[in-house]
């Protein structure tokens, strides 16, 4: 539908990310016409290469509700996309290597009981080894969601924007926004391929959000950074859990074909200008020897790729999701901080539902944009 000289819809959404693609989704379930503006291709940036963790464990404790939703979509995801997204059941198990990491993994299980929470239990060191017997000696046990799992980033993502096009959604690549402003009650948005006009507007620009909710008068101090992963090739059957631990970063887990992906939060450089990330082998190599100290079976693995890629980081490493303190009809969904993909399913369903009805029960004052202090008119 074409409007005042602009192509139209009741939404827009700035991003084609997993986030942007379920809100999406979502919206076009509930009815309303959304069109999604991609500077680049749908799961270019964060959203297709990310470790692909669907985890509940070690959420900050803000994250807890909204990652118990989309668990619960998660385990119904084929049915949601046709598609099973490459979507596993799998423990993902934080590992103590002294008795001093246990006890705080031990204290936070115990605070989330009291949240009425119990998806979190501790495993002692002959529990850990039923789930991880190849686990080195010294390991003394550990922290387990055994209801989580992993699935793939860009079949997902990809899932996600096939079932919205499906609906209606129309997805508009290479389409870098210029320009946002609001025009007789609309937002409307300026590209290089022309211009776009909607009375609801989605921001979910990943690394790039910070700047446009600048232009809208809101401050995200959003920072690029540039996770880093590595691929071994295949080896014997070994391990069925996705693996972290509590003291050093890591994400660590086989795949179905043997070979064995490891990440967790050591970090390349990120040029969001230049839309490009680089690989800093020497923090790349503390990576492998986290690996290798947790498991010695990986002390003769050989390499076959690595990789980086830019995401959006907010300063207390949690989201900003919801409305503009400043707009109405302006939405936010950024800054996931490398820990977003398994939130993907739920963000994009409370979004939809706030944006389409006004109301949410979803608890949504911790990730306020309004926490960092934007300037008042």
């Amino acid at each position: 539908m074409t409007r005042q000289g602009a192509v139209s819809a009741d939404l827009l959404v700035i991003g084609g990310g997993i986030h942007g693609c379920s809100a999406a989704l979502h919206a076009a379930r509930s009815g309303m016409e959304v069109i999604v503006l991609e500077k680049d291709t749908v799961g270019r940036h964060a959203s297709g290469v990310n470790a692909g963790g669907v985890r509940r464990l070690g959420r900050h404790y803000a994250e807890v509700p909204i990652s118990q939703r989309s668990m619960q979509i998660w385990y119904g995801i084929a049915e949601l996309l046709d598609d099973d997204c490459g979507f596993q059941v799998s423990p993902q198990i934080k590992v103590a290597e002294n008795q001093a990491e246990l006890e705080t993994l031990s204290a936070r299980a115990a605070d989330l009981r009291r949240m009425g929470f119990e998806h979190e239990v501790v495993l002692g060191r002959a529990e850990l080894r039923r789930y991880l017997p190849a686990v080195a000696e010294h390991a003394v046990g550990g922290l387990a969601c055994l209801e989580d799992g992993f699935a793939q980033p860009y079949q997902t993502t990809f899932a996600f924007q096939r079932k919205a096009g499906s609906l209606g959604v129309r997805f508009y690549e290479n389409t870098e926004v210029a320009a946002v402003r609001r025009d007789s009650g609309d937002w409307v948005v300026d590209t290089r391929n022309g211009r776009f006009r909607a009375a609801r507007l989605l921001v979910a620009a990943g690394a790039w959000a910070g700047q446009l909710a600048g232009q809208l008068g809101e401050v995200a101090p959003v920072e690029a950074i540039a996770p880093m992963m590595i691929v071994t090739a295949r080896l014997p059957r070994f391990c069925d859990a996705v693996v972290g631990a509590a003291g050093r970063p890591l994400s660590f887990k086989q795949m179905p074909n043997g070979t064995v992906v490891i990440g967790g939060g050591r970090r390349g450089r990120a040029d969001a200008a230049s839309n490009l990330s680089e690989i800093l082998f020497s923090e790349l190599q503390l990576t492998a020897k986290t690996a290798m100290d947790l498991f010695p079976v990986m002390r003769g693995a050989t390499i076959v790729r690595s990789w980086s890629g830019i995401e959006g980081r907010m300063p207390d490493d949690i989201p900003v999701i919801g409305p503009s303190a400043r707009h109405e009809d302006l939405y936010y969904a950024l800054g996931f901080s490398a820990h977003g993909f398994q939130l993907a399913p739920a963000v994009g369903e409370i979004l939809a539902g706030l944006i389409a009805t006004g109301v949410t029960e979803a608890q949504l004052a911790p990730f306020s944009i309004s926490r960092f202090n934007q300037t008042e008119d």
